[in-house]
């Protein structure tokens, strides 16, 4: 399965893509494309439509320090207990939107990430429960970071959750399995900057899953960005960034200063 949200005439829909074109239109149901009741119609080449972010999230929560090799780089201890936080969902931008980076900061960084959509509601998951029921599919993210405010701050709502500092796409899909390893690379202007794989995550997905839900109720539609491996780097006005994750493909935007 693979779908998009894209602009059209009607307003933005969800389209279900088959051989790179939208076969059908996917209505919403409690949040989430409802796969069941697709309605054909003419085929369009995904190249012909605007994309869109494809989600629209209660929240977003994300995953600190969940690959050792990035705690190292900024001089953290590599936790024992999973790290996280929340972006707001004002921060989000489809792909190919523009990263503005906000003059109160001088270092703003990207952070490529696996991202999860979660299917259904789901609070205090079981211990036998199966996390894979709870997760609709998968995306690129970018966890873009005011670093240095990061640093400046007791906690990183600031620094993390600025408008467009959210870049997820281009679409959702289920064919992959991170607990099989999942490559996820970022590349800056070209040159691959951080490369690692999900077999690298300190804390695995169904850990992840399990402990949010613990904290609060997961609703459908709510992302969840699964930490960022080694290598982020500061992006200046004219810089491109690129999230490729191995089965989903490629999320590009081009960075600007703040007006």
């Amino acid at each position: 399965m693979k779908y998009c949200r894209f602009a059209s005439p009607d307003g933005p829909q969800y389209g279900l893509i088959e051989n790179d074109r939208i076969t059908h239109l996917l209505p919403l149901a409690n949040g989430v494309p409802d796969l069941k009741q697709a309605r054909s119609v003419t085929p369009q080449p995904l190249e012909s439509v605007s994309l869109l972010a494809p989600v629209q999230p209660s929240k977003i929560i994300c995953v600190g320090r969940n690959y050792a090799d990035h705690a190292k780089e900024l001089g953290n201890e590599v936790p024992k207990e999973i790290l996280i936080f929340l972006k707001p969902p004002s921060s989000i931008v489809a792909p190919q939107e523009k990263i503005a980076r906000p003059k109160i900061s001088q270092r703003v960084d990207f952070e490529g990430e696996l991202a999860v959509i979660v299917s259904k509601k789901c609070r205090k998951m079981g211990a036998q429960e199966n996390v894979r029921q709870y997760i609709l599919g998968y995306t690129c993210a970018n966890d873009v970071t005011a670093r240095d405010l990061q640093k400046k701050d007791d906690q990183w709502t600031r620094a993390k959750g600025f408008d467009t500092f959210c870049p997820v796409g281009p679409w959702v899909t289920d064919a992959i399995d991170p607990w099989k390893g999942v490559r996820v690379e970022t590349r800056l202007n070209g040159t691959v900057r951080q490369s690692a794989t999900t077999l690298d995550f300190i804390f695995p997905l169904d850990a992840v899953m399990r402990y949010i839900a613990g904290v609060m109720t997961l609703l459908p539609g709510d992302l969840i960005l699964t930490g960022t491996p080694a290598g982020i780097a500061p992006m200046i006005a004219g810089d491109a960034v690129e999230v490729s994750i191995e089965g989903i493909g490629a999320l590009k935007n081009p960075v600007i200063d703040e007006e």
